[in-house]
């Protein structure tokens, strides 16, 4: 992977854009695909990894574990591992994650209405 240069105009941009920008500092957080769906399917429960790959067909292995990294690093997940033969890990939202719930169901609910046409 290319190493990223510090102190390139991009990333003091992205810096800068990080410190003002609220919208940026989400996206940061959740953007992408796949980050605001897999928090999505933690809404009130707490999930084992082979749970999420059920409810999230579509995703890769590879994918789904990257981006629970991602979202245990920012604080927006919860990994439990209990020490068993075999491992027994759950996943469920963080403080943090439990504050942007009513951000990801707003969007469900936006996508419920425009799939219906309710905005024609």
């Amino acid at each position: 992977m290319a190493q990223i240069k510090e102190s390139s105009t991009i990333q003091e941009n992205k810096k800068y854009a990080l410190e003002k920008c609220p919208v940026t500092y989400v996206m940061e957080k959740i953007g992408g695909y796949w980050k605001p769906i897999i928090m999505y399917h933690l809404i009130g429960e707490q999930k084992r990894y082979s749970e999420l790959r059920r409810a999230i067909p579509a995703i890769s292995e590879k994918m789904l574990i990257q981006h629970l990294k991602q979202l245990e690093q920012d604080q927006l997940i919860i990994r439990n591992a209990r020490p068993e033969v075999p491992p027994y890990v759950t996943y469920h939202l963080s403080n943090a994650g439990n504050g942007l719930v009513p951000i990801i169901t707003s969007m469900a609910e936006w996508a419920f209405r425009d799939i219906n046409g309710d905005f024609k």
